[in-house]
C-alpha cells in the first residue's frame, strides 16, 4: 500500500537520490548546492514572488513510501492567474523505476488534487517531455491533454 504524506527531515537522503533521478531524466543539471537549497525552500517554507500574483510563499513536497521506503516524489506550488481562481502547478514529479506501476505516481497526483480542491483552486495541472510515454499513460488516464506545447525563453 502507498502512503503519501509531507516530506520530513530523515527523508533527506532518499529524497535527494530521486530527484537527481528526477533531473536526471529531464537532462537538467544542478549542482549540489542546488540540492541542499530546495530541501531547505520545501521543509522550511520559503518566500516567492511573482510579478503581479500572490504566491502563498511556500513550495510544497511530498513523498510516497511503499513499505516505509521513500519511493517517489512531488513538489508542487499555487499561484493566483487573472482570468480565475488559484492554480496548482505541480513542477515535479518522479517514482524510483523500481517502484513504477504500483501506484506511487498516481497518489502523489491525487494528494496535491485533493490540497488544490481543499484550498479552492481552479486548475491543477503540470507539464512533462513530449515523449514521456511512461508517464503519459497514466497522465492520458487521469487528466486531460489540452494541446498546448511550452515554450522556454533563455534569457541567460
Amino acid at each position: 500500500m502507498i502512503d503519501v504524506s509531507p516530506l520530513r527531515p530523515e527523508d533527506r537522503a532518499a529524497w535527494e537520490v530521486l530527484a537527481r533521478g528526477y533531473k536526471t531524466f529531464y537532462q537538467t543539471t544542478v549542482p549540489d548546492e542546488g540540492y541542499e537549497e530546495t530541501w531547505r525552500r520545501l521543509l522550511s517554507g520559503t518566500e516567492l514572488y511573482g510579478i503581479g500574483a500572490r504566491l502563498d510563499g511556500k513550495l510544497y513536497g511530498i513523498g510516497a513510501r511503499l513499505d516505509g521506503k521513500l519511493v517517489g516524489i512531488a513538489h508542487y506550488l499555487f499561484h493566483t492567474t487573472f482570468w480565475s481562481a488559484d492554480s496548482c502547478y505541480l513542477q515535479d514529479l518522479f517514482v524510483d523505476e523500481a517502484a513504477r506501476g504500483q501506484g506511487a505516481a498516481r497518489a502523489l497526483i491525487e494528494r496535491v488534487a485533493e490540497a488544490s480542491r481543499d484550498r479552492g483552486a481552479s486548475r491543477l495541472y503540470w507539464t512533462t517531455k513530449h515523449d514521456n510515454t511512461t508517464a503519459r499513460a497514466l497522465y492520458d488516464q487521469i487528466a486531460r491533454f489540452n494541446g498546448f506545447i511550452r515554450y522556454d525563453y533563455p534569457l541567460q
